[in-house]
């Protein structure tokens, strides 16, 4: 199995002894669930567009980050004009949790994405309950009509959907109702970057789709590079974490997109 399967086949399990454990009903009743939540379509454009994650590891690159606080830099982040702040959930392979989102979930006015492999919909009700604004769905290991399911699911919790993709076929996946799309610059199989290859494919989506270049993006060029050619968005966790201080890193790129 390549990492993408591995990481589904885990996730399954997870699911599984989560639903176990919670019932949909404790899930709604959630302080969380009946909270008003901020539309990252708007900041995207009323911001600096970007979409600062906080990320401990990955499969690719190991430990990344696991020193900084995740409070401390969130509200670095929001600080300095960030239009979302992302936060992987994943335990076994990006070292998430939920307690990441709960901790920030008061603590800042910008909408917070949940980033994990969303493949049921208990897991909907579960970014609800946390106190998530957006969740993502990535094509690479859903169906276009599972797609379709899950935006409908989301946006009758509030919720709002972007959906990640890496090439031409998973266009596929694409419906009128999706709020946002992410272009993932690295292919979830091997793990290579290719930022023209997501140029190629945001010039295929339709008119007025709000664009967002995802990961390696490594420098000011590679930013650079992609908001010229048309991205409205840009999620970064990577450049920031590797940091001992993601959030003055954070500031100090921002600075520059100023001058």
């Amino acid at each position: 199995m390549n990492i993408l399967d591995q990481i589904v086949a885990r996730k399954k399990e997870e699911i599984s002894v989560s639903k176990s454990q919670k019932s949909l009903e404790s899930l709604k009743n959630s302080v969380f669930f009946d909270r008003r939540t901020f539309s990252l379509k708007e900041t995207l454009i009323q911001k600096s567009g970007i979409i600062a994650e906080f990320k401990r590891k990955s499969p690719s690159k190991g430990i990344i980050n696991d020193q900084s606080d995740v409070l401390e830099v969130a509200k670095s982040y929001e600080k300095f004009g960030a239009s979302g702040i992302s936060v992987l959930t994943d335990s076994d392979f990006f070292g998430g949790n939920f307690e990441d989102i709960l901790k920030i979930k008061n603590e800042i006015q910008i909408p917070i994405l949940r980033k994990d492999f969303m493949i049921d919909e208990f897991q909907f009700y579960e970014a609800k309950s946390i106190g998530a604004d957006v969740v993502l769905l990535i094509a690479a290991c859903l169906s276009p009509m599972q797609v379709k399911e899950f935006t409908e699911l989301s946006h009758d919790l509030g919720l709002e959907v972007l959906l990640e993709i890496h090439t031409e076929e998973e266009l596929n996946h694409f419906n009128k109702n999706i709020d946002l799309v992410g272009i993932n610059n690295r292919n979830l199989k091997d793990f290579k970057v290719d930022l023209q290859h997501s140029v190629d494919l945001k010039n295929l989506l339709p008119a007025g789709t709000l664009s967002v270049a995802e990961s390696g993006i490594y420098s000011f060029e590679d930013f650079k590079f992609l908001k010229n050619k048309g991205f409205d968005g840009f999620l970064m966790g990577e450049y920031f974490m590797k940091n001992e201080n993601p959030g003055e890193a954070f500031e100090t790129f921002v600075s520059n997109l100023i001058m």
